[in-house]
């Protein structure tokens, strides 16, 4: 949102030290790696990535607004965010430098602008509370061939992948298409999300003639803006939960599926790669993939585990995500940030 640069305004005016919970950069140094490299993204599209003159503009206006996001969020006298990558990305932005700016900013026109900064230049972890109560007492037993997506139909959610992962699961297993005339036996993709407005109803309308192109429309659902009581009950009948965002800055739905009980299958990258599906007591809670084909082999594995070793899986899955994202662990790190230190200083 760019909150960030009020912080030398009220740091200057209201003498104040400023501390701030991260979730999500402004911009980050991925964005300009693709921007420089014009790879289409849904931060880049393809009008600026198939064009020279637009990237190497859009470069330019990522240059400046790097180098004074940067300096205002060094302005912060402690900085917390909710993930390792958000982190990795932060503490990149802390150490962030440009000497042709810096030297620019000596002249009179834009000595103004020209600000002593606290010097900060790392941010400390402290993981999102993650209200898990209802969905860990769901049972982890008698289970159905549901894989269950729950995300809101944006662009960067990437369900399309979802889609394709599970058009290849189905072509290279095709026993889970069911043995029966009425499809019974077959296993389902449930898409379930909320659409905000006439852009994401657009996306789930491609996303369901994707399903036909594919020839898959018969196993996949669409539930949209669907109320809590019935997102949690797909979530006790579900038996794997994908998540296909590249670099998901946290990822609190796949929280919800391993508090639920559903095995995740998510990307490898991001919150869900180095802080969520990661290994409790030296085993696996969940598996990770990159494209449609390795989605496709971690749902199979998923859906082929004997009943001890899924049950064995759930539980941990389960007892990981209750124990590390706990509303006690939060406000443990919270107030291990040593923010109460600076509620009398500079004042």
């Amino acid at each position: 949102m760019g909150y960030a640069f009020t912080f030398h305004v009220v740091s200057f005016l209201g003498r104040i030290p400023i501390g701030a919970y991260v979730h999500y950069p402004t911009i980050s140094t991925d964005m300009l790696a693709r921007v420089k490299s014009r790879k289409k993204w849904h931060t880049n599209t393809d009008t600026v990535s198939s064009s020279t003159v637009l990237s190497k503009g859009k470069l330019l206006y990522y240059r400046i607004f790097m180098y004074y996001y940067a300096r205002s969020l060094r302005t912060a006298r402690f900085l917390m965010v909710n993930s390792s990558w958000t982190k990795n990305h932060v503490d990149a932005i802390l150490q962030h430098s440009d000497p042709f700016l810096d030297h620019l900013h000596a002249l009179p026109p834009l000595l103004f602008l020209r600000t002593h900064n606290a010097g900060l230049t790392s941010a400390q972890i402290v993981y999102p509370p993650c209200d898990t109560r209802e969905m860990a007492k769901l049972t982890l037993e008698n289970r159905d061939l549901i894989v269950m997506s729950v995300a809101q139909f944006r662009p960067e959610k990437d369900h399309a992948a979802q889609v394709k992962a599970f058009e290849r699961l189905l072509t290279l297993h095709p026993k889970y298409k069911g043995s029966g005339s009425d499809g019974s036996g077959s296993i389902q993709l449930v898409l379930l999300g909320g659409s905000r407005n006439a852009e994401d109803a657009a996306r789930v309308a491609g996303l369901r003639q994707l399903a036909e192109d594919l020839g898959v429309e018969a196993h996949v659902r669409f539930i949209v803006n669907a109320p809590y009581p019935d997102m949690l009950k797909w979530l006790s009948k579900a038996s794997i939960g994908m998540n296909t965002m590249v670099d998901e800055h946290f990822g609190i739905n796949v929280v919800e599926y391993m508090a639920a009980g559903v095995i995740p299958v998510v990307h490898a990258s991001g919150g869900p790669l180095k802080d969520i599906v990661v290994p409790f007591n030296g085993e696996p809670t969940g598996y990770h993939a990159e494209t449609p084909e390795t989605f496709a082999e971690a749902l199979h594995a998923a859906l082929t585990l004997s009943p001890a070793e899924d049950l064995a899986m759930r539980r941990r899955a389960r007892t990981w995500a209750i124990k590390r994202f706990s509303e006690e662990e939060f406000e443990r790190g919270w107030h291990a940030s040593g923010w109460r230190r600076w509620l009398y200083r500079d004042r």
